[in-house]
């Protein structure tokens, strides 16, 4: 039974540095070398705000975060790290050897309830304040995301089980396996809690063994959390994300290049050939093409350029890595468009990207095979779906299913859907600017709304709304659950 297991050994909230998404190690990483001393902001959403915490939840979310800070990178996983991610340098490995979380100093929690009776049951808005320098706060997003939807399932909604979640996960692996995809786990940020992430990870390496021995063309390629990547010998995934293009943008103020800044200091830092997946969506994706288009400076006019992507005040200069930590040495006159293996698609139409992509390639005479990866709110549908649609086009598309099958349960009462929370931590501001987020649909815009419209207009950007891009039912809707935020909203 449900309430059955909050009674049992099971772990709760977050006990490893490295329980979090790759490219959350990848950016502090490029943090580290080039804005150590930025200081920045973080804001929390709820975009399915009928779904609220108890008084309850909201104080064991806080005894969680305030767990974070005795958290720290073991010895074992120094050495994993070193010996499983080259593209880490020896200064960020020691510096995260050394990391710790404050988030007394770091992390502001509160909760309004809607009606105050002071009961442990009284419901009402969460809300998580973030600040500090970007180095020491970048790690909160994910553990804080992840506590917030355990603490609602722990509390809020309890009317569901374990029971069958490794198998689901592996009939998932199966079917995604034997329709030839190949498929990384992308969902740490709105797992149900750590066991169900555990369970899921066991389900998918049972569906990848199996999927060996049957001769299928599909692949488990990774996940996208560290920590399950080391416990289970899967390969960590990822490579940037959306806040990488936000801060540079905030910091710079230079929204028409900001994209080639991001891109030219993420080349910098890890060199060619290395994370070379580029996000498309932070200021819409044509306003990224034109970017990503563009020569990259060579070693040898790198700082003879009209320096209009350059970062004041950045720690160091642009400069690709020259240790052997990237696969291959800078060459000339090559665009950022050749240098990236290929882009993820976060937002928008998903086939009418693929279209986008292929146009763009064949625009700029790039015949080499380009990866798409897909990681919006995916199920196996649409896995297949998309395959075949870029597949045609001649692409390798990829793809990082995430709350599809970390947090994909039924009540147990009457069988209808225990919808997930779709909760987002954003940076809301860099060295005291706004920063924000347009995406490839209007549901997905994120920030300070003056400056969003600001950027539109210097950006041309033309509005996109995608039909199935509703941010509030994104999994589903329990319809349970709304009813009572409802109720006790009236």
């Amino acid at each position: 039974m449900a309430g059955d297991r909050i009674n049992t050994a099971l772990p709760e909230g977050i006990f490893s540095i490295l329980d979090t998404d790759l490219y959350k190690l990848t950016m502090q990483c490029a943090i580290l070398k080039y804005l150590p001393d930025v200081n920045v902001t973080y804001a929390f959403t709820n975009r399915t705000p009928q779904m609220r915490l108890s008084r309850a939840a909201s104080e064991w979310l806080q005894k969680q975060i305030d767990k974070l800070a005795n958290i720290a990178l073991t010895s074992e996983e120094f050495d994993y790290l070193k010996t499983t991610c080259p593209y880490f340098n020896e200064t960020y490995l020691q510096f995260l050897r050394s990391f710790r979380l404050q988030p007394s100093q770091q992390v502001r929690a509160s909760f309004t309830p809607l009606t105050d009776t002071g009961s442990q049951d009284d419901v009402g808005d969460i809300h998580l304040d973030i600040g500090g320098r970007w180095l020491d706060t970048i790690l909160y997003e994910i553990p804080l995301l992840a506590l917030t939807s355990e603490a609602y399932f722990k509390f809020c909604d309890r009317d569901w089980s374990y029971n069958n979640q490794e198998e689901r996960a592996y009939k998932k692996g199966c079917r995604l396996l034997e329709h030839g995809c190949i498929f990384s786990e992308f969902g740490s940020r709105r797992r149900r809690d750590y066991h169900t992430h555990d369970l899921v990870l066991q389900g998918l390496k049972r569906a990848a063994a199996d999927g060996d021995t049957r001769g299928w063309k599909g692949k488990l390629s990774g996940t996208s959390n560290v920590h399950f990547a080391m416990k289970y010998g899967i390969v960590p995934v990822g490579t940037v994300a959306h806040e990488w293009f936000m801060g540079v943008a905030s910091i710079t103020n230079d929204y028409e290049h900001a994209n080639e800044t991001a891109l030219r200091y993420w080349v910098g830092c890890f060199g060619e050939g290395v994370l070379g997946i580029a996000l498309t969506d932070t200021f819409g994706t044509p306003t990224f093409l034109k970017a990503f288009k563009r020569t990259m400076p060579t070693p040898a006019n790198s700082m003879a350029d009209d320096k209009r992507t350059l970062i004041p005040g950045a720690a160091s200069p642009p400069l690709p890595p020259m240790d052997g930590n990237s696969s291959t040495q800078p060459a000339d006159e090559r665009s950022y468009a050749q240098i990236f293996q290929g882009v993820r698609q976060d937002s928008g139409n998903p086939t009418e990207f693929v279209r986008i992509m292929r146009d763009f390639y064949q625009s700029q005479g790039i015949q080499e095979k380009k990866t798409i990866v897909f990681s919006d709110s995916l199920n196996i549908e649409l896995c297949v779906e998309y395959m075949y649609a870029a597949e045609e086009a001649g692409f390798a598309p990829t793809f990082g299913v995430g709350t599809f099958l970390t947090n994909d349960f039924v009540h147990e009462s009457d069988g209808q859907k225990s919808a997930p929370l779709n909760i987002v931590i954003k940076l809301s501001s860099a060295n005291g600017h706004p920063a924000i987020k347009i995406s490839d649909n209007i549901g997905k815009n994120t920030g300070d709304s003056e400056t969003v419209h600001k950027v539109k207009e210097t950006l041309g950007y033309v509005e996109k709304q995608w039909a199935e891009g509703d941010e509030t039912t994104r999994w589903g809707k329990s319809e349970n659950e709304a009813s009572k935020a409802n109720v006790q909203e009236q």
